[in-house]
């Protein structure tokens, strides 16, 4: 719903958190809000809002652009307000940093520039003290030509909701050959990637921003609630890692760090996120929230800070013998998997980790949960041939696109011998998670931890080494991102990942949606909401399954299904 120019400017008038200029001082400039409105990383007393003014008029330089705030219900008077200048230098968008704000309040927003009104958003600041509960949706991984955001309008109508995790995967860097990630759908569905190459440089990272908030559905869950986001690969670029990317080619698309700088710069352009504080890199962008005396939420960062590169089955799998007697050398590549120094977060952010937990319990709450772009669980492959004869495995890869079919064929034959399904993931590494966990028993919690990345719902029940339980995991599915039991259809993916794994009590490679996560004083409970398709705008929506954790004096119960 759009806010009447008339009223906004009764609110500006009103306003006490800055003067907006004289109509005379104002540019004449024609615009539209073509991108919706956002806000992001709320506080006790603040939030960030966002949008973005498209000028008709290309070579505009400068646009003023007016906002303002008042509580949900009472659009009499405005309790902050301001004008801003953005431009071309900053791609149009508009970042304000709102302060002044009464705790667990809703709050609505909207811009104006000239004669024209942004839509209205809805947004609460954090709460202080007793606090009864907290509801926040779990998302991840909106591949645009993949389908419809189906699930994003599922959010934006929720009765309650107090913010949004986004768990990365954002965007999407492939370009729309026919041949690319999700372009048999997005083909035929009229959702084709802008630009149409891959992108690498800023105007392509801009541009795909642009298109991905051009999507109504996504815009309807901006204007719902309050995002709290990371990125994860896509955002840059197909497994990315601390140096390099595996869909980074240097020869043909330049400096790896140029194209970082680009993504990273589009990114806080166009995302409702602050940025990094305190003498912090602008990619060390893990922080906290409080949910007044109930629970912490961390959000942290895996991808640029410290990751090192993911190891692969055909590069780094050794072979021993020749001809028809090559095997590989499955001990050898656990022992390189196994090093000591894999990593994924650095000793600064884990001792970051280690004492916000830490200091998070000693203030009595209840809750700790660790918003983490990738499964933490750890997950052996399944054996393929065992649920398939050779003639449908035959098939199975046949249907496969060319340039994954080997990889695939491979891993079959490898998850005969007990190796990780994802080494992307945690699985990758191993005495990373091990020294993450001994963060947690330092810190005396068994955290909530949240994932994306996979495509698919996981219900995990998390163990260190040793067998003691270190934490559980809620893994959401993916808004429109196709998972590897999308490509296998007709194989029984998440029943076999389930049966094969200790830790795992439910994994559904189908399913599309989010994770709805409730907590109060004495349970967590994590609904797993889903659509019935992702390739019609006719849909139904359900909850495939719903679990739950006590608080106990212990820790933390058994993960139960209800």
């Amino acid at each position: 719903m759009s806010l009447h120019r008339r009223g906004l400017l009764g609110l500006l008038s009103a306003g006490a958190a800055g003067a907006s200029l004289p109509a005379a001082a104002r540019q004449a400039v024609d615009v539209q809000f073509l991108h919706g409105v956002a806000s992001g990383d709320p506080r006790q007393d603040g939030l960030l809002i966002w949008t973005r003014v498209t000028p008709s008029d290309p070579s505009v330089r400068a646009v003023r652009v007016d906002w303002s705030v008042w509580r949900d219900g009472d659009a009499t008077a405005s309790v902050a307000s301001g004008t801003v200048e953005t431009g071309p230098e900053r791609d149009f968008t508009v970042k304000v940093p709102v302060a002044g704000l009464q705790p667990g309040v809703d709050y609505r927003y909207a811009f104006s520039a000239g004669e024209v009104s942004s839509p209205q958003g809805r947004a609460r600041t954090l709460p202080v003290g007793p606090t009864a509960d907290a509801v926040l949706a779990v998302a991840s991984c909106q591949l645009y030509p993949g389908g419809y955001f189906n699930a994003w309008e599922v959010v934006s109508k929720l009765d309650r909701l107090d913010a949004v995790i986004h768990l990365g995967d954002y965007i999407y860097e492939y370009g729309a050959e026919p041949d690319s990630y999700g372009m048999t759908t997005g083909a035929r569905l009229n959702r084709t990637p802008q630009p149409p190459h891959e992108i690498v440089t800023l105007a392509d990272y801009r541009q795909r921003h642009a298109q991905y908030k051009s999507d109504p559905d996504l815009q309807a869950a901006h204007a719902r609630a309050p995002f709290i986001c990371v990125w994860d690969d896509h955002e840059v670029a197909n497994d990315t890692w601390s140096g390099g990317a595996e869909n980074h080619q240097s020869e043909t698309e330049g400096d790896f760090l140029v194209r970082k700088a680009a993504a990273l710069k589009a990114y806080f352009e166009w995302m409702p996120i602050r940025e990094p504080e305190g003498g912090l890199t602008e990619d060390a962008i893990y922080r906290s929230f409080d949910f007044g005396d109930l629970a912490s939420l961390l959000m942290v960062e895996t991808r640029l800070v410290a990751r090192q590169e993911a190891l692969s089955f055909a590069t780094d799998m050794p072979v021993v013998g020749t001809g028809r007697n090559a095997r590989p050398d499955v001990d050898a590549f656990r022992a390189k998997l196994n090093a000591p120094d894999r990593d994924l977060l650095g000793d600064a952010q884990r001792d970051w980790i280690r004492s916000t937990l830490t200091a998070s319990r000693e203030a009595g709450r209840p809750w700790q949960v660790i918003g983490n772009q990738v499964v933490m669980g750890r997950v052996q492959g399944p054996d393929i041939t065992r649920m398939a004869s050779p003639l449908e495995v035959t098939v199975l890869l046949a249907r496969l696109p060319a340039a994954v079919r080997a990889e695939v064929r491979q891993s079959i034959e490898l998850f005969k011998l007990g190796v990780p399904f994802n080494l992307d993931s945690w699985d990758g590494y191993p005495a990373g998670r091990e020294r993450l966990y001994g963060a947690f028993a330092d810190a005396g919690v068994q955290p909530i931890v949240l994932a994306g990345d996979s495509h698919a719902f996981w219900v995990n029940d998390l163990k260190d080494a040793s067998g003691r339980r270190a934490a559980v995991e809620f893994a959401t599915s993916a808004i429109s991102s196709p998972s590897p039991g999308d490509h296998v259809q007709g194989v029984p993916l998440g029943a076999a990942l389930n049966a094969a794994n200790e830790e795992v009590l439910l994994c559904d490679q189908t399913a599309k949606g989010f994770v709805l996560l409730t907590l109060t004083p004495t349970e967590a409970k994590a609904e797993l909401h889903t659509v019935s398709t992702i390739f019609d705008k006719r849909y139904d929506a359900s909850v495939l399954k719903t679990y739950t954790v006590a608080k106990t004096a212990d820790g933390n119960g058994p993960l139960v299904e209800s």
